[in-house]
């Protein structure tokens, strides 16, 4: 059985965030770059709700892991 595919996109949406292009592109630059000594889901923007989602894909090596590794990666580029 294969994984389900998620964008980046959908990411933003389960986070509950605009999921436009633009919306992406403002977010990521507000809020980049990410200290290298932050983890992403302890980063200050989150909701609880939201970084427990983050916090749990990843520890779960869940179907969105990829894609929120993905952004972890977008929130620490310079």
């Amino acid at each position: 059985m294969e994984k389900p595919f998620h964008r980046f996109t959908d990411l933003f949406a389960q986070l509950g965030l605009a999921s436009d292009p633009e919306s992406i592109d403002t977010f990521l630059r507000e809020h980049s770059p990410l200290s290298d000594g932050v983890r992403l889901a302890d980063a200050p923007f989150w909701t609880s709700s939201q970084s427990a989602l983050l916090r749990e894909e990843i520890l779960e090596d869940a179907d969105w892991a990829q894609v929120v590794d993905q952004l972890n990666a977008a929130l620490r580029a310079p």
